[in-house]
Order: C-alpha cells, then sequence, then structure tokens
C-alpha cells in the first residue's frame, strides 16, 4: 500500500504560499490507518522505547495508538497552560514567532527512553524542542519516527546533525 495516494494535498493553506499535506485522509481510511500504524510500530523496533511520546495534537493520533499496541505509556507535549499539573517547559522559535510546549514532570523519569512520534516534520523547530524538553525532564530521547517528512525543509537533517535518530513513512516536498 502506498501512503502518499491517502494525503490530500490542499494548496494556500494555512496561508498563502502554503501547500498542507492534510491526514485526515489516511485516518479516515481504515486500511491506510492501520498500515500506518503498523509500519511505525516495525519501525518503533529499531529504538529502545520505555515511553512514547506526541507532540500536540496530530502526534496524539498516531502515538496513542502504538502505545497501546506495544503497551508502553504515553506522554502529550502539549502547547503552553494544556496541561494542569506541575510541568517543564521551553519556549522554541517558530518560523513566525515564539512557542512553548509542556510535559508533566511527573510522566518522564530519570534515563526513561523516550520516542517520540508526529505527524509531520518541516523545519524540525518543534521537534527539536520536544527533545530538549524530554532532556530537562532527564530522559533519553531514543528516537522520532514520522509519518510525513518534508525533506526540502531540512528538519530531519537537522534532527540528526544534533545526534537524534529519525525515522519517517512517507516524504514530500514542503512545497
Amino acid at each position: 500500500m502506498n501512503l502518499k495516494d491517502f494525503i490530500r494535498s490542499i494548496p494556500d493553506y494555512p496561508k498563502k504560499g502554503i501547500l498542507f499535506r492534510d491526514i485526515t485522509t489516511l485516518i479516515k481510511d481504515e486500511k491506510a490507518f492501520t498500515e500506518t500504524i503498523d509500519q511505525i510500530v516495525e519501525r518503533s523496533k529499531k529504538f529502545k522505547v520505555d515511553k512514547i511520546a506526541a507532540i500536540e495534537s496530530r502526534g496524539f493520533v498516531f502515538a496513542s495508538a502504538v502505545s497501546y499496541v506495544l503497551k508502553k505509556p504515553f506522554i502529550m507535549l502539549r502547547k503552553k497552560n494544556k496541561l494542569p499539573a506541575d510541568v517543564h517547559s521551553i519556549d522554541f522559535e517558530l518560523e513566525y514567532g515564539t512557542a512553548t510546549i509542556e510535559v508533566h514532570k511527573d510522566s518522564i523519569q530519570e534515563n526513561d527512553s523516550v520516542l517520540v512520534i508526529d505527524d509531520l516534520i518541516a523545519t524540525g523547530g518543534t521537534a527539536e524542542a520536544a527533545g530538549k524538553l524530554i532532556k530537562q525532564s532527564k530522559g533519553n530521547v531514543s528516537g522520532f519516527i514520522f509519518v510525513i517528512n518534508l525533506f526540502d525543509l531540512g528538519g530531519c537533517d537537522n534532527l540528526i546533525k544534533k545526534g537524534f535518530k529519525v525515522e519517517n513513512l512517507i516524504e514530500f516536498p514542503g512545497h
């Protein structure tokens, strides 16, 4: 099954000049979604995994299913002020400003190996921040798995240069 066939491309969304890669067409097809989860589970065997984390919010769709299959705890990396208990926070730069992601302080224990799953990587800024947040929590990033890599935007390459292990299922140009 070619998972690329299930990704809808929407020009000029959310703003002019962006070609949005829409995963809703993949997750609404039970065979394509199942195949995606199966592929992520298979690739996760390359990593030591104590816990699975996902970046808000589309990453939750994939990571929670993988967490269930692998019988591993699931950790949500959320936007600022979305988690009710004590948190670790990290600010990071976006193309258009700054953002913050957080994790509950009790989610990651010292030396936990955490696999991060997300739907898409572009420039890698959010993923790199997720890695820093896990390290701030005294965990170890075992690696990243992305459903889609926008290869010409360099996010995977940037993570690899910083010493992270990276896998992806599908590649598209970012423009």
